[in-house]
């Protein structure tokens, strides 16, 4: 494992890194033991009201899977009240994961959803616009992005932000099939077959509605940690530089139990692993994953929220600070 000490003080560049053992818990699984995670978190700081806004879905084992997701607010960043939630049965699928959070330069807020589409089984990314997250409505959503628009067997896990004038959106992306689609897709998680690999792709916009597939950005390694599946969860620009903070997997047996690496990219088309030999951290117990890690700068500090293996094997929410002055925006 890399470790992030070596770059003195827990910093990669001007980036300060966190210790995850000396997070806290911020929201706690449904249940004890393997398959009661709660996180795929996505977080925003609104300056106007001083407030954090939190995305995170709630899983249970199977026949269950992602059964809801939520929004909820906090002034300390810490403790969070629930403002908006959405069930299963709400959306109409067997499984829901990330989200991303996203106010826009006129004020709407806007929440990117990743779920499984009743009609042909396939993760795709769907949008809900609103003039708070209290109104965000399942009923009024619309389509942004699907496994066809990507030339892939699946997209999910959208990360975006304003980059300049532009909207940027990552995802998660599942090709390489090594099997025929009707069995990759039978079960509702294309990636849980061991039939396709995991690879992070880009899409930009320039009104965050239509969107245009630039391709894949980065792909697993051949041989390392990480060759059977990669996704970007957030970005940090460190000039010059932007540092992806990202899941990996060695084979079909650690989805959903992936590890935090970093990579870095000049140009956002191209990403290169900073994390070669392992990963940049753990957690202690268990499958040793912390994946999911989200990164917003507020109140003089970096604040990162992660999903964290406890030892029962479940997986809590929990949020980090590393004090620093400001390289992003």
């Amino acid at each position: 494992m890399l470790d992030p000490t070596q770059w003195g003080q827990r910093r990669f560049g001007w980036l300060p890194l966190f210790d995850p053992e000396q997070g806290q818990t911020v929201i706690e699984p449904t249940g004890r033991g393997e398959g009661y995670w709660v996180g795929a978190p996505s977080v925003l700081y609104d300056d106007a009201t001083s407030q954090f806004h939190l995305y995170y879905r709630v899983r249970e084992p199977r026949p269950v899977r992602g059964k809801e997701c939520r929004v909820a607010v906090s002034e300390d960043g810490l403790h969070f009240r629930t403002i908006w939630s959405a069930t299963q049965a709400d959306i109409g699928t067997s499984s829901m994961e990330r989200g991303c959070l996203l106010r826009t330069p006129g004020g709407k807020w806007r929440l990117y959803l990743s779920y499984v589409h009743p009609s042909d089984s396939r993760w795709r990314i769907d949008l809900m616009e609103a003039a708070s997250p209290e109104a965000f409505d399942v009923n009024r959503r619309q389509s942004v992005l699907t496994p066809d628009d990507c030339s892939a067997e699946a997209v999910k896990d959208p990360w975006v932000a304003m980059i300049g004038p532009l909207y940027v959106m990552l995802t998660s992306i599942a090709t390489k099939p090594t099997g025929d689609r009707q069995a990759i897709h039978a079960t509702g998680d294309a990636y849980a077959t061991g039939m396709v690999k995991g690879s992070a792709g880009l899409a930009i916009s320039q009104d965050g509605l239509k969107w245009h597939w630039q391709g894949e950005v980065f792909a697993p390694s051949l041989d390392g940690w990480d060759r059977w599946a990669v996704r970007l969860n957030s970005l940090a620009y460190v000039p010059p530089v932007w540092v992806g903070f990202y899941d990996g997997a060695a084979d079909v047996a650690e989805n959903y139990e992936e590890r935090c690496g970093l990579a870095v990219s000049t140009d956002l088309h191209r990403f290169e692993r900073v994390s070669v030999t392992g990963p940049v951290m753990l957690s202690p117990y268990a499958s040793g994953s912390i994946r999911y890690v989200d990164v917003v700068y507020a109140k003089g500090a970096y604040w990162f929220y992660y999903e964290y293996t406890r030892p029962d094997g479940s997986h809590e929410l929990r949020m980090s600070q590393a004090s620093g002055a400001a390289v992003s925006s």
